[in-house]
């Protein structure tokens, strides 16, 4: 009989292609998700695009009985399961600590005597904080900022301590970590759990650091998902798209479908155990370009972005993946380029509808004194 394998989250938008990914592979897969109403809309009961090979069960992450109900005869485990954003993570900070730090740790008190043979966890690049950069002379900077007289100023760029521009470089895994939201601090928590738990119970351990993920079923009604999906959003609804900033901060945009490909390699490979993996493309982006290039392919060009010269608190300005060690040690290798990944989402969008809920999300983090 083939592996059972559990998604925790695993109904949502990255868990669900994996899903998909894993019965190709020839896995059976279950499901543990709560269905939150911010993703999936109000009264969803399964998704109508889960597979119906794929045991679903409705239940919470932080819910000790839902938890041992869906570890029961479990080979392998991904755990999706999260509240994601961080301009929310801001405000929402008890609702973020519970899903993601004590969520995690009430999945991980059930993992002894389960057999489990592979834990895979989803980190983020948001962990970084600001992507790494050097100097005029090459030398590196780990812990790169901004001032928030800086931002006010309207000055973008991190600089160094006698004001020179830092330049930005692709971002290995072994840079310094730098939180910069709850957000953050939660997908660190959830690393450095999974990783001490995992070492006492000698249960293999991966995490995978994922940059901005793009592509079909993202929630395009959720204001605090990718940005991708919120111009989807916009732009679906004849909006222009409001970019803070000069939107020339850079981005690494990855399909979601090689992301699951990069799942599937960490479960499967041995020499995986006990690492931390960038996923990306390996390429950078401005926001700027990324809007114009979703606008061509949805025949919006007429909307033009505005680029509005305000910030939000905690934001970053540069960040972007150094993919290499994935590709030494797993054989991760993007294979959607964005210009292809864009088409097919927008061949995916044309029978979507959205709600566009931006400007609330963004009035609410004025109000809070977040954003200007």
């Amino acid at each position: 009989m083939s592996k059972l394998v559990l998604i925790t989250g695993g109904a949502g938008f990255i868990g669900s292609h994996l899903a998909d990914e894993l019965l190709r592979y020839g896995y059976r897969v279950r499901v543990l998700d709560n269905l939150c109403a911010q993703v999936h809309g109000k009264n969803i009961d399964r998704p109508r695009y889960l597979d119906s090979e794929i045991e679903f069960i409705k239940g919470d992450i932080c819910n000790g009985d839902d938890v041992k109900k869906a570890l029961k005869g479990v080979s392998a485990l991904y755990h999706f399961a999260a509240a994601v954003g961080v301009g929310q993570s801001m405000y929402q900070i008890q609702n973020y600590t519970r899903i993601n730090n004590l969520g995690t740790s009430i999945l991980l008190e059930n993992l002894a005597g389960t057999g489990i043979e592979k834990l895979i966890v989803a980190s983020s690049m948001s962990v970084y904080g600001e992507g790494l950069y050097i100097n005029e002379r090459n030398e590196y900077y780990h812990n790169a900022a901004r001032s928030l007289q800086q931002l006010k100023n309207n000055q973008w760029e991190p600089l160094t301590e006698k004001g020179e521009i830092l330049k930005s470089v692709p971002t290995p895994e072994t840079k310094t970590p730098s939180l910069a939201s709850v957000y953050a601090l939660s997908k660190y928590d959830q690393e450095q759990m999974c990783l001490m738990v995992t070492q006492a119970y000698k249960i293999p351990f991966v995490a995978l650091r994922f940059f901005n993920v793009y592509g079909e079923r993202q929630a395009l009604s959720n204001p605090y998902t990718g940005v991708l999906a919120i111009f989807a959003s916009r732009y679906l609804n004849d909006r222009k798209p409001l970019i803070f900033e000069d939107g020339n901060q850079r981005r690494d945009f990855v399909n979601v479908k090689d992301v699951c490909r990069a799942c599937i390699l960490a479960l499967e490979s041995d020499k995986a155990a006990g690492k931390i993996f960038n996923i990306g493309s390996g390429k950078a982006y401005t926001i700027s370009e990324i809007a114009l290039k979703m606008a061509a392919v949805l025949g919006k060009e007429n909307l033009t972005p505005v680029i509005s010269s305000k910030y939000r608190f905690g934001d970053i300005r540069h960040c972007y993946s150094d993919i290499r060690l994935a590709n030494r040690i797993l054989g991760y290798q993007p294979s959607i380029d964005l210009d292809k990944g864009l088409m097919c989402l927008a061949q995916w969008l044309e029978g979507q509808k959205a709600a566009d809920n931006f400007d609330a999300a963004t009035a609410e983090l004025v109000e809070r004194g977040l954003a200007v």
